[in-house]
């Protein structure tokens, strides 16, 4: 696990109270796995017609919803199907908790309603664990 994916996840951990610390590690893993990364995640969105939703969760207003199907069928069964391997759960796991996790996650990553270049995604995180939490 990198120091990205380590930084976020306590971040992810602490604020859902200790319960969301295999979540969040799942959805660094998504975010880092993802070819492209936050970019490349987001521009999957936007091509597989959910870009309002994503673009939401960019902006500095309110995230949008997105169901587990619909992530699952812009992300692909196979990715779904990877993370939820290496996690030990189903894919419809998987999809449900990071349809529930992910908005705010990528909120989190994209204040002022820009993606990160290069390393600011660190600076970012590291930005947060100093306030003290990844959600407040």
């Amino acid at each position: 696990m990198g120091l990205l994916d380590q930084v976020v996840g306590g971040l992810a951990a602490n604020a859902l109270g200790g319960k969301g610390n295999g979540l969040a590690d799942m959805a660094m893993q998504l975010v880092n796995q993802y070819p492209g990364g936050l970019g490349g995640l987001v521009q999957a969105f936007q091509q597989g017609g959910l870009g309002e939703i994503v673009n939401s969760w960019v902006s500095t207003g309110k995230n949008l919803p997105v169901s587990g199907d619909q992530l699952s069928s812009v992300l692909g069964s196979d990715f779904i199907g990877k993370l939820a391997g290496q996690a030990g759960v189903a894919p419809q796991e998987v999809s449900n908790g990071l349809a529930d996790f992910l908005p705010g996650l990528v909120d989190q990553l994209t204040p002022g309603g820009k993606l990160p270049e290069g390393g600011d995604l660190l600076a970012q995180g590291l930005g947060m664990l100093k306030k003290g939490g990844l959600f407040g």
